[in-house]
């Protein structure tokens, strides 16, 4: 029934939804009534997310996004408002990252990766912030990571984008609640997604993933349809008092204070 959708009538954005996590999470929102605005770089796998999404009945689009292009962006939320009428929910998903300490990385690769990771959600919330406000509010997501509350080995720039995120989330969220607008984060552990399969195609990859499933007190790496469950709250009217909030999702992971932690989240 429409009206047991938790996002029945909704229009969301969703960015890095090509695969993973945002994969996960467009079926899931399109599932629960949402219309859905699949945004990747990779605008074939936009299209097949959103392809499957309205062969399950729900409604998507798919739209090509480069977010660490401002005018892109732009263009993803007013097309959306133009199309749409309104936007009710952001979801700045999308980000990646690359081993390397202060040393060992250049300064190019920190450049691409803070302009991904951080000005994406910078340039998204830019102009779906005013969208929201003058509608008279909204709720947006972004994607940090349990890895920065604790720190992990030789992944500084990672680390240190989405420790921007979360006070990034913080200071939006103060800023903005008296537009109604919501403004949080979910902060992932370590997640079977693209990203790790490509790192365990590297050599010594069982004991890699052995070791990145020992870590967790869990004893098991997470599913990207867990971080979307935990995005959907937060997008959804059951979040409705909750704003500002940077939500771990990882295991119990980071809150083994005994452990040492040296692989990648």
């Amino acid at each position: 029934m429409m009206d047991d959708m938790k996002l029945a009538g909704k229009i969301a954005i969703i960015t890095g939804a090509g695969s993973g996590i945002g994969h996960e999470a467009a079926k899931l929102f399109g599932a629960e009534g949402a219309t859905v605005v699949v945004a990747d770089r990779n605008e074939a796998a936009a299209r097949a997310v959103a392809d499957e999404i309205v062969a399950q009945g729900g409604h998507a689009t798919a739209l090509r996004v480069d977010v660490a292009r401002e005018a892109e962006v732009e263009a993803m939320i007013t097309s959306t408002v133009a199309a749409h009428g309104r936007l009710d929910i952001l979801v700045n998903n999308a980000g990646y990252g690359f081993a390397g300490t202060v040393v060992t990385t250049s300064e190019a690769d920190w450049d691409a990766l803070m302009a991904v990771n951080v000005k994406g959600v910078f340039f998204g919330c830019k102009y779906a912030v005013p969208a929201m406000a003058r509608q008279g509010g909204g709720a947006i997501v972004n994607t940090a990571s349990a890895a920065a509350n604790i720190g992990i080995h030789d992944r500084a720039a990672y680390v240190a984008s989405k420790g921007a995120v979360a006070a990034l989330t913080r200071a939006m969220a103060i800023d903005h609640v008296e537009d109604g607008i919501r403004i949080n984060a979910v902060a992932p552990g370590t997640i079977e997604s693209p990203y790790f399969t490509e790192i365990l195609r590297a050599p010594g990859a069982a004991q890699l993933r052995r070791g990145l499933e020992e870590r967790q007190a869990m004893g098991r790496l997470g599913r990207p349809v867990e971080i979307a469950q935990a995005m959907l709250w937060l997008a959804s009217d059951d979040a409705s008092f909750c704003t500002g909030t940077v939500m771990t999702v990882d295991g119990g992971w980071t809150a083994q204070g005994d452990r040492k932690v040296k692989s990648q989240s």
